[in-house]
């Protein structure tokens, strides 16, 4: 992978990518510090959603985790360049949408936030009110 800090996960459902929904993703880069806390998330939304309730409501959409750049309109370095970041649904939790139109803002995504917070993710929509589809480590 060309980096001494990334590894390769795989899943444990097939996600699909958010840009082209006929490429599945069984696989993910991430730092490698944090690869079983994000398995430990998939593995938990899975036991809790079931696979046909996670294509339901989108949290089979892959937006992307490890992607070397800045943040959007800033001059720092994104979570994205370490893989310590992930974006799922990135068409339906858009980067400046509030809880009023966010999807993961409603009630039936509380319990897949939670699961990633169990796991030492924050979610910037919970924090902030703001990139919905964004979960960053939180150490």
């Amino acid at each position: 992978n060309g980096s001494p800090y990334l590894v390769k996960v795989k899943l444990p459902y097939p996600m699909v990518l958010a840009w082209d929904k006929a490429i599945k993703v069984n696989y993910i880069r991430c730092h490698k510090l944090i690869a079983n806390q994000l398995i430990g998330v998939f593995d938990d939304i899975l036991k809790e959603y079931g696979l046909p309730k996670i294509k339901e409501l989108g949290i089979d959409i892959f937006g992307g985790c490890f992607s070397y750049r800045k943040m959007r309109g800033g001059n720092d370095w994104s979570k994205h360049s370490w893989g310590i970041a992930i974006d799922l649904d990135p068409e339906r939790n858009k980067l400046k949408e509030t809880k009023k139109t966010a999807r993961f803002a409603r009630p039936e995504y509380k319990p897949m936030i939670d699961i990633f917070y169990k796991h030492g993710f924050i979610s910037l929509g919970v924090e902030k009110d703001y990139d919905w589809m964004h979960f960053e480590i939180s150490q």
